[in-house]
């Protein structure tokens, strides 16, 4: 029993440890498995592909386009006292919720819920946004970019295209993703 207990207690500090990386590079090369990038700050990565890892390309929409009760994922920054979107997208109902801090631009933050409410405003709109803790009501200017995906293949992981994916770090500091979103036509995953 007591190493029962210890196994148990060794793979919850293991999983603990592990950590998520957000990873916004353009491709220099795929070989296999492995996805080489330049990060947008210059450094030099690989990205292991799972072997089921899902390719998602981006494509341009506009927020007519998205329904009432959609998921969506908008990236913000509060401008005049009001949060004003600076991209919106359409993610899988598996990310996490809520309203966080984010890393796209310095003081952004991030909204995953479903989409409530869509009011005109002025030459945009305002949004709300629900999840289970709480809601946002964000501006959403006409020239925001919106963001689409759909199912792409390794095909469309060609050199030069941008990507934005979460990999987990392992032990031995390799980074692995099972999702890759990627630009295609000028049409960037995230900015």
């Amino acid at each position: 029993m007591k190493k029962l207990a210890l196994l148990v207690l060794m793979l919850v500090s293991v999983s603990a440890m592990a950590q998520n990386v957000r990873v916004r590079a353009t491709i220099v090369s795929l070989d296999g498995d492995v996805l080489s990038v330049k990060s947008r700050d210059g450094k030099d990565m690989k990205l292991n592909l799972t072997s089921d890892a899902v390719v998602a390309v981006a494509k341009k929409m506009s927020l007519s386009d998205i329904k009432d009760g959609t998921y969506v994922g908008v990236t913000s920054v509060e401008e005049g006292g009001k949060l004003v979107a600076k991209e919106v997208h359409l993610i899988p109902p598996a990310v996490p919720a809520g309203h966080m801090n984010w890393d796209l631009l310095p003081g952004s933050k991030m909204t995953n819920a479903n989409l409530a409410a869509n009011a005109k405003m002025g030459s945009g709109n305002e949004i709300t946004l629900k999840y289970k803790d709480g809601e946002q009501k964000i501006l959403v200017p006409a020239n925001t970019p919106i963001r689409g995906f759909e199912n792409g293949t390794r095909g469309d992981l060609k050199k030069g295209e941008t990507i934005w994916t979460n990999a987990r770090v392992e032990s031995d500091g390799k980074l692995v993703t099972n999702r890759v979103q990627v630009s295609k036509n000028g049409i960037k995953p995230e900015h």
